[in-house]
């Protein structure tokens, strides 16, 4: 079996772990999770979302984060841009504070694409093609989300045909990047590698990565089915921040400290400190008043208290 030699890890816990939490979080630790993620050595950092703050109050302070950031060579920083004025707030600072990268967010259930942004597959599509096409025309790299590729809350399972119909409509619109997300942690692998198996009909494997949560702790399974069909490319989350608002029971995406375990055990590259990495998820976790949610960053921590 050969597997990918080097893995590229994208930690949404600032942004896609953190925007559920009810009690508000500061910019400044927000901003203190981001320079600790990039000085364990994480080379791709999803830091907010520029929506409503109406919807998603966490991220009200998105412009203010931006601003505090010290940004590292070789890092890319990258943000949520649901629509246009959300765009347009995010180029709004001076260039230097601009995201390098925007990430728009289609569901393969229509039922759920119009619990969680009111509106049709079809609708959010046409909603999404002139941000793609802005974000390229201002030289910012274009990523796709597709959330419930294997299951949705109120429709239970999502045919890997649903899943190769969205795939094809975000190509259409010039999206540069594609992650398969199993946004309620229903998936099994080989579920997993369906989807995946669908999203290959429209983008090449370097150009499609794997967004897993853990509620069933499938997360880690499904993540090395993944790698098993080439893929090689993450999203995580530090201390397994997160989960989903529209969907009951939902638990937090894959911990980054645990993936990043596995994978150096695996001989596979990340290029990240794990350490580091776990100190960054317990300074988090101390912030919002709880334990990360890892196993591996437990027994490490563990092993240092001996």
């Amino acid at each position: 079996m050969k597997l990918p030699p080097k893995v590229k890890i994208v930690d949404v816990g600032p942004r896609d772990g953190l925007q559920n939490e009810k009690n508000p979080v500061s910019a400044e630790v927000k901003i203190g999770l981001v320079h600790r993620l990039q000085d364990a050595g994480v080379r791709e950092i999803e830091v907010t979302s520029f929506v409503s703050p109406k919807w998603v109050p966490q991220m009200a302070d998105n412009a203010e984060v931006m601003h505090g950031i010290q940004r590292k060579a070789g890092v890319r920083y990258s943000v949520l841009t649901p629509n246009m004025k959300g765009f347009e707030a995010a180029i709004a600072a001076p260039r230097n504070e601009w995201p390098d990268e925007i990430v728009v967010f289609g569901a393969a259930s229509e039922a759920f694409s119009q619990k969680n942004i009111n509106c049709s597959i079809a609708e959010s599509i046409e909603r999404f093609a002139p941000v793609v096409a802005a974000a390229r025309e201002h030289g910012i790299y274009v990523r796709g989300a597709m959330s419930c590729t294997v299951g949705c809350p109120y429709e239970g399972d999502v045919a890997p045909e649903a899943v190769g119909r969205l795939a094809g409509l975000m190509r259409g619109i010039g999206v540069q990047h594609l992650g398969v997300a199993d946004t309620i942690g229903v998936g099994t692998p080989v579920k997993v590698q369906r989807a995946i198996e669908a999203t290959l009909q429209h983008y090449g494997i370097d150009d499609i990565s794997g967004h897993f949560h853990d509620t069933y702790g499938q997360a880690l399974g499904n993540t090395l089915a993944s790698l098993e069909m080439g893929v090689w490319q993450f999203d995580t989350s530090s201390a397994g921040l997160g989960g989903c608002p529209y969907a009951k029971g939902a638990t937090g995406n894959v911990a980054t400290e645990d993936v990043v375990y596995m994978l150096q055990g695996m001989g596979i590259d990340t290029g990240i400190d794990l350490d580091k990495l776990i100190d960054a998820g317990v300074y988090i976790s101390q912030a919002l008043g709880r334990e990360p949610n890892s196993r591996a960053s437990k027994a490490i921590r563990t092993k240092r208290e001996a």
